[in-house]
């Protein structure tokens, strides 16, 4: 059993370190959170505008950097605290503790929150306040909230629906749309945390973690999964027959085949689901639905 603190290599070289870099802030999910700011900037709030107007802003520029900066951090921070929980969980992705040395990582995490909110309060005291609150969001689910049945799946997906309203709260358009896609975006990130709550079982009942799996089950907590995903399944339908009575048949058409139908196909696979590679394969069929929605707005 895993009892205590990798120990990281002060003579081993820069390489392994550099090449780890991308996958301790989680690249793939940085890149969602970049397209995902795109979009929301251009065809959904800005559709008349040129789109390379609307993105080459430099007020834009900053808030994206802004919200990347903290986002990383977060990562950064949370593989801080699971050090003991990710060697058991997640061996080959351990950065910290092993490449990196747990001082170096929490002075990059405050570093890059730092920059990242100065930024952003650069922009407008609003955007500073959200920033700063989710800088401190993320290190409260860090540090206590992720091991709190429900509190944790909730803190992520209440961040999650802030970062697609950043564009809006930037700008102060209006839009109906921006906010029933932020709405869909907690409701689908809700779904993923208890998924990834129920994979990582077996590191988080080793470490006094108190997830939703286990305090409630996992047959419990798959039905709290499929609730939030009936809200969503109802959300998409109700926007896609919206659409399509207004004759926007080519955004209807893409929430019902593209969002709509893998959505009860997830549904299928969580109420089938009883191995720790179920719940992974959950996992990336969230990621993948999540995509296939971001994506719908360049139809908006």
């Amino acid at each position: 059993m895993f009892s205590a603190r990798p120990t990281p290599d002060p003579t081993a070289p820069p390489g392994p370190l550099l090449r780890a870099l991308p996958g301790l802030v989680r690249w793939p999910n940085l890149a969602i959170m970049l397209l995902s700011l795109v979009l929301v900037r251009g065809p959904l709030l800005q559709p008349g505008r040129p789109l390379g107007a609307a993105l080459l802003a430099p007020s834009f520029g900053l808030l994206v950097v802004a919200a990347l900066l903290v986002a990383a951090a977060g990562y950064i921070i949370n593989d801080y605290y699971d050090v003991k929980i990710d060697a058991i969980n997640r061996p080959s992705r351990l950065v910290v503790g092993r490449l990196l040395g747990r001082r170096k990582a929490m002075l990059a995490h405050v570093v890059l929150s730092g920059v990242g909110v100065v930024l952003a309060a650069a922009l407008s005291w609003r955007l500073g306040l959200v920033t700063l609150g989710a800088a401190l969001l993320l290190w409260g689910y860090s540090a206590r909230f992720k091991r709190v049945a429900l509190v944790g799946n909730v803190s992520i997906a209440t961040l999650t629906a802030a970062l697609v309203l950043l564009p809006e709260l930037q700008l102060l358009t209006g839009q109906k749309a921006v906010w029933l896609y932020a709405l869909a975006a907690f409701l689908l990130t809700a779904v993923r945390e208890i998924v990834k709550d129920i994979e990582d079982m077996r590191g988080d009942a080793q470490h006094d973690c108190h997830t939703l799996p286990l305090v409630w089950g996992v047959v419990r907590s798959k039905w709290v999964a499929g609730g939030f995903l009936a809200c969503l399944g109802v959300l998409v339908l109700g926007a896609a027959y919206e659409l399509i009575s207004l004759g926007r048949w080519a955004l209807g058409a893409w929430l019902l085949l593209l969002v709509l139908l893998p959505l009860v196909w997830l549904g299928r696979l969580l109420w089938r689901a009883d191995r720790r590679r179920h719940f992974r394969q959950l996992s990336a069929w969230c990621k993948g639905i999540m995509l296939a929605g971001v994506l719908s707005m360049l139809l908006a």
